[in-house]
């Protein structure tokens, strides 16, 4: 019986390498279509995943953008500069509205070529964990303790090349976002060349967006602000300090809040009434992060099954290119498998072989497409992560993967099934006749 499968296989391996190019081309378009389906199903949970670390262990987002979707993607994912602050008392009577665990301000609205600054208070790296259970932790250095000191994300610190020690200065704004819109010089971005920052820390990856953020202290910020605003109203200000500051120097841009919970636990009965007495404030939008992303997704969730839709179309048309491929290749085999049954096979063999290597066929375009699924996620991974500070995991879940290459063979045999049965129904007598 082995030797028989094996003469199989090797009638077929010839078959195959005989039509080379055909083949090859049944092989790719197959491969093509598993890597596209097995790249999208890892890609649907991937980012999922992706998009909720960076919220960490905070219960509410606190800010006065348009809406809690903006104020998340603004506040956490950093897309752009919240475009309304809030003002400083209006903080403080906030932070005395609840039993906080941590009530944490932030200011958005300056950079460093290109990559968002966030100014905050010391409790930023006590308090907040960018992923729950998961602390801030340094590759090099310490958090900011005092004015104009400034901790390096890990993509800044990999792309900047900038160190321990070294000195930068801050731009006003980011190129291409929106500014402030309480700030009257935000029509081009400047650089505060009056106030020299020192890196004193750098952190290890977070696989979040905070990963290309820079962070520093609120009274830095509020201070280069303050100097802008003097230098406006008078030519001949002296340097700014600390005691220069008034209120409505002192804006931020959002809250990070926890409500205080039991020991072990990340929930807390008061949450939902603490919300909504924050959402009657028409002054503010409270944002639940986690919710939010789920908002985010069940909007994108009719893309992710029209983009699945398409990857089933384009393995069910790789499925027809090996009926065709088989199918046109009858007509060249004819002879051959008349040869076949003089020398004794069936056939039900004949059928066989053709269902066989249509299955190759499937099998073989099910192994090229894992393998340039799993390097394409691995790249892909590798650029967003550089590039955009979002970690994904592109491991590919082991059950939709069985499914796919499993239906894929699959679908490949059936495919084998019409060129098997016209292999199955060849006149011997026919097809032996001497070629004029």
């Amino acid at each position: 019986m082995a030797r028989t499968h094996l003469t199989d296989l090797t009638i077929v391996a010839r078959s195959m390498r005989v039509r080379l190019f055909s083949t090859a081309t049944t092989i790719l378009m197959v491969g093509v279509a598993v890597a596209l389906m097995l790249t999208l199903l890892a890609l649907r949970d991937a980012t999922r995943n992706a998009f909720s670390r960076g919220t960490g262990n905070m219960h509410l987002l606190i800010s006065a953008d348009s809406s809690p979707m903006v104020s998340v993607l603004n506040g956490v994912f950093y897309a752009n500069p919240p475009a309304r602050p809030i003002e400083w008392p209006k903080f403080q009577q906030l932070a005395r509205s609840a039993p906080w665990q941590f009530f944490i301000p932030v200011q958005q609205g300056d950079s460093y070529q290109g990559y968002p600054v966030l100014t905050s208070t010391p409790d930023f790296f006590t308090a907040f964990e960018p992923n729950d259970q998961e602390p801030w932790t340094f590759a090099e250095g310490r958090a900011f303790d005092k004015a104009f000191e400034i901790v390096l994300g890990s993509t800044v610190a990999r792309a900047s090349g900038l160190r321990i020690g070294d000195t930068i200065y801050l731009t006003h704004g980011i190129a291409g976002s929106r500014q402030l819109s309480t700030q009257s010089d935000a029509a081009a971005p400047h650089v505060h060349t009056d106030f020299k920052y020192t890196i004193v820390g750098i952190l290890r990856p977070t696989g979040s967006a905070h990963d290309r953020a820079l962070f520093s202290d609120l009274d830095s910020t509020w201070i280069i602000h303050a100097h802008d605003r003097r230098a406006r109203e008078s030519a001949e200000s002296d340097a700014t300090t600390i005691d220069d500051l008034t209120d409505a120097d002192r804006k931020i841009t959002g809250v990070f809040a926890r409500l205080a919970t039991r020991p072990g636990s990340n929930v807390t009965a008061i949450l939902p009434a603490t919300a909504a007495r924050l959402r009657a404030d028409p002054s503010i939008t409270v944002a639940d992060p986690g919710s939010e992303i789920k908002r985010l997704f069940a909007i994108v969730s009719n893309i992710d099954q029209v983009f699945i839709a398409m990857a089933v179309v384009v393995i069910i048309s790789s499925g027809i290119s090996i009926t065709l491929a088989l199918y046109n290749s009858m007509e060249q085999r004819r002879r051959q498998i008349a040869v076949l049954r003089v020398l004794g096979s069936s056939r039900f063999r004949i059928l066989r072989l053709v269902l066989i290597e249509s299955a190759l066929l499937g099998i073989l375009g099910c192994i090229l497409g894992l393998a340039v699924s799993f390097v394409g996620g691995q790249a892909g991974a590798a650029t967003l992560k550089a590039q955009l500070g979002i970690f994904l995991d592109p491991t590919l879940p082991l059950g939709p993967t069985i499914e796919v290459l499993g239906g894929t063979t699959v679908l490949a045999m059936l495919a084998g099934l019409i060129p098997a049965i016209m292999a199955y129904r060849t006149p011997v007598a026919k097809n032996l006749k001497p070629i004029a």
